[in-house]
């Protein structure tokens, strides 16, 4: 089994970091792959524009 919690620990250091935004992402398949998150296309452009204003697009998890 894979331990999720280093992974949640290096996605919150990242959360703290200035000039490091995250495109939205969401857990890819909670009955086959409940350990898998993606990120969401769509927020992309969006996620850029705000980022040009230093600015964390929200929610980033959905």
């Amino acid at each position: 089994m894979m331990d999720l919690h280093g992974s949640l620990e290096n996605i919150g250091k990242m959360l703290n970091k200035k000039h490091v935004y995250f495109i939205p992402f969401r857990q890819d398949n909670p009955i086959t792959k409940p350990r898998s998150l993606v990120f969401d296309p769509k927020y992309i452009l969006d996620t850029i524009l705000k980022a040009l204003d230093r600015e964390q697009i929200q929610p980033i998890l959905l």
